[in-house]
């Protein structure tokens, strides 16, 4: 009944002919006792979010100011619908849209170690979101996990690792090569250079993408389970926001070449992606970090519209190993963001994030 559901939403759920473009993914995942959340302000495009009326019918949560809200109980467990309607200030319905509430057993059925490796840009190395996976995922009723990874930056916990740096886009994870230091071509010491997945050549001079290689001698051999990414901020960077798509289908080509490596790679390996996460509701933020370079209102449309073409391009692709995670609705985009910064949360919003991938973890454990 879940995978009927999942394909009936994916093709039904997201609304994106309406003046808001209500975007929905198929799939909510939650379980009990982590809060989980659907933003208004992450699931329309306007600037003006508290102009409109949002109703969500779901026999569990409730509607609040800002937001849908849930921190389910074991009772809860199970497929739950949810339809959204969109009304403006007088009460006319402007967009409706369905998704599924997908609540997971606080106890796995399997009890397989999982080995994850976390890929991604300055969200993931700042470490905060895969803390809190890992602190999750040490709670009663998991397997026990292992985080692969050669990147451990001074705000990571015991036992945490990742592949997250600052300012890389889906590109640089396949193309990034300019080895620092004589000999040493992946991990921490060049991981400002290239691309922790590629190796020198014998002439030292190209580069090879070699995901065996990696997993051989930075991950004592050991194969993920899981795979997640959490990129396309910085490439939203490179978009105009007037006309976005051909920058965002640029993007999305090098996020498919990425996944469809790491599928051949480890083909039993489920790859979760999360959607590109939203911007601070402020645009103090944005003055704060790009002046008016780059401006709140634009680069929320870009984000809304990569949003959108992710999950056109990569719903239903289960048989490649891909699986998409609704990082963007359960992060606040006020109360999980600083006052001074457009696109990088505090840690309220990260623990989100990591609560958001955690869930998902759940509904395939």
């Amino acid at each position: 009944m879940y995978r009927i559901l999942s394909l009936f939403c994916a093709l039904t759920c997201s609304a994106f002919a309406g003046d808001l473009q209500l975007t929905l993914p198929p799939v909510v995942y939650a379980t009990p006792d982590v809060p989980m959340s659907i933003y208004h302000d992450n699931i329309v495009l306007t600037e003006t979010p508290e102009a409109y009326r949002f109703e969500f019918t779901c026999k569990l949560g409730k509607n609040e100011e800002r937001r849908w809200t849930l921190t389910p109980s074991d009772a809860d467990v199970g497929d739950h619908p949810i339809a959204i309607t969109v009304k403006d200030a007088g009460g006319k319905v402007l967009e409706q849209g369905k998704t599924t509430l997908h609540i997971s057993p606080r106890k796995s059925i399997s009890s397989k170690p999982l080995r994850l490796l976390i890929v991604g840009d300055s969200l993931t190395n700042a470490s905060f979101y895969p803390n809190e996976i890992a602190r999750l995922l040490a709670l009663p009723g998991n397997p026990k996990a292992t985080l692969l990874g050669t990147h451990k930056p001074a705000g990571v916990k015991p036992g945490v690792a990742h592949e997250g740096y600052g300012g890389w886009k889906w590109s640089d994870f396949l193309t990034k090569f300019a080895p620092e230091t004589p000999g040493v071509a992946a991990g921490p010491v060049a991981r400002k250079a290239t691309s922790p997945f590629i190796f020198p050549a014998a002439d030292g001079k190209t580069g090879a993408f070699d995901l065996q290689r990696y997993f051989k001698e930075h991950c004592d051999g050991q194969q993920p389970d899981v795979v997640t990414f959490l990129l396309g901020i910085n490439d939203c960077f490179g978009a105009d926001p007037n006309n976005p798509d051909a920058k965002i289908n640029e993007v999305l080509d090098n996020a498919d070449k990425l996944l469809a490596a790491f599928h051949k790679a480890v083909p039993n390996a489920k790859l979760a992606v999360g959607l590109t996460t939203p911007p601070n509701a402020r645009q103090e933020g944005f003055t704060a970090n790009y002046k008016d370079k780059y401006p709140r209102w634009g680069w929320k449309r870009i984000q809304h519209r990569i949003v959108q073409l992710m999950l056109k391009r990569l719903s239903n692709r289960e048989k490649d190993g891909i699986f998409i995670v609704p990082t963007e609705l359960n992060l606040d985009p006020v109360d999980g963001y600083p006052n001074n910064n457009g696109v990088h949360p505090n840690p309220v919003g990260y623990a989100q994030i990591g609560a958001s991938f955690y869930s998902w973890m759940k509904s395939k454990l």
